[in-house]
């Protein structure tokens, strides 16, 4: 690889840290060696192509372009969660990986009321609020949110507080701010 190419690489990386915590292939590998899964079974279950998935490992590519395989990513770390702290069996986990695959990234906005799948430990807020923090990182980079925010404080503090909670925050931060203003 020339040095033009491992430096796209790096940056990949980087912003997938951003964006996702860890580079892409380090969250992957350890949620194919939780589950006991391969790569092409991790690809069929988060609804990407298995060239997809290996240009997102390799860091050919920095971003999932689709909302919905991102709130199918973070179902699978839930799930991979549940199954280390022993929450939940092998033979569950296999059941849950088909719900995923056939139902991460239908709209919950709304169904907001619908109760989270059997055996998830997702509210149905929970829900809704990754559903909207999926959407913005799909359109624009955390870095890219705050700028906007920023720009946006003067004249729409809430529309900046939105933006900056719900594109660049902790889920638990946008849960609260959801929360708070639906009363």
């Amino acid at each position: 690889m020339d040095a033009a190419a491992q430096d796209a690489t790096a940056k990949a990386r980087e912003l997938q840290s951003q964006w996702y915590g860890e580079p892409l292939g380090t969250l992957f590998r350890r949620l194919i060696d939780d589950l006991g899964l391969n790569q092409a079974r991790l690809a069929t279950v988060l609804g990407l192509s298995a060239p997809m998935l290996s240009q997102l490992m390799s860091g050919q590519r920095a971003k999932i372009g689709n909302p919905a395989v991102v709130q199918r990513v973070q179902a699978l770390q839930e799930l991979a969660a549940e199954v280390s702290r022993g929450d939940v069996s092998a033979a569950d986990a296999t059941g849950r990986m088909d719900e995923i695959r056939r139902t991460a990234g239908g709209s919950v906005l709304n169904n907001a009321a619908q109760a989270a799948p059997s055996g998830s430990s997702q509210t149905p807020v929970k829900r809704v609020v990754r559903e909207i923090q999926a959407l913005l990182r799909s359109v624009s980079d955390a870095a890219d949110i705050i700028d906007a925010s920023n720009a946006l404080a003067p004249s729409h503090p809430e529309l900046a507080e939105f933006l900056r909670v719900y594109g660049a925050g902790r889920t638990s931060d946008a849960v609260k701010h959801y929360e708070a203003h639906q009363n």
